[in-house]
């Protein structure tokens, strides 16, 4: 498995190796051995998978708060996104700094995102299917969101022409980064 660092410290590009013939790939997605060969120590719980139809459908900027915080591997099993992480840990370098990598189907990378960050993306095929693990169960009331298009943030969806974004009610009502009380502390470390 290739491992990328990123200029957010603890969030990671991760490329499995594939293995393909006449017939297709495969590949190891996830292997508990490898990443604790590589002193990545994450107890993943569980899986979630989710479809977008619509090209431009953004989800995010969310993140669950201690102590509920989840740590996530991200991968696109169909399609093609635009993944996300903004640093929310106080006192860190990068805080309200975002990081962004092309997830697809194709490129078979995933995006190690560690608790601490919010985490949000846009599809750019339709029907693109985003598979994620995480080290914590969704626990409704730790759930916190940041506005998508914050300017203190300003992330860039690079946003097609023409095309308006598709939102949940929760994500289009979303409050500002300025007004985020992050519960997320740095700790000097990754």
């Amino acid at each position: 498995m290739l491992i990328e660092q990123t200029p957010l410290a603890g969030v990671l590009v991760l490329t499995p190796k594939r293995f393909g013939d006449a017939r297709g790939f495969f590949c190891e997605t996830f292997s508990a051995r490898s990443f604790a060969q590589n002193q990545l120590n994450f107890d993943f719980v569980q899986d979630n998978h989710s479809l977008s139809q619509a090209v431009g459908t953004i989800r995010g900027l969310h993140f669950q708060a201690p102590p509920h915080a989840q740590d996530k591997l991200v991968r696109c099993g169909r399609g093609r996104l635009w993944d996300v992480a903004v640093d929310i840990r106080k006192g860190s370098p990068t805080y309200g700094q975002w990081f962004g990598t092309e997830l697809s189907f194709e490129n078979g990378r995933q995006l190690l995102i560690p608790a601490g960050f919010a985490h949000g993306f846009i599809t750019r095929e339709p029907s693109t299917e985003i598979i994620y693990k995480c080290t914590d169960y969704y626990a409704p009331q730790s759930e916190g969101t940041i506005r998508w298009n914050d300017p203190d943030v300003a992330i860039d969806w690079a946003l097609a022409e023409g095309v308006e974004p598709v939102l949940s009610q929760k994500d289009a009502e979303a409050g500002r980064f300025a007004d985020l009380d992050s519960p997320f502390i740095w700790d000097g470390g990754s």
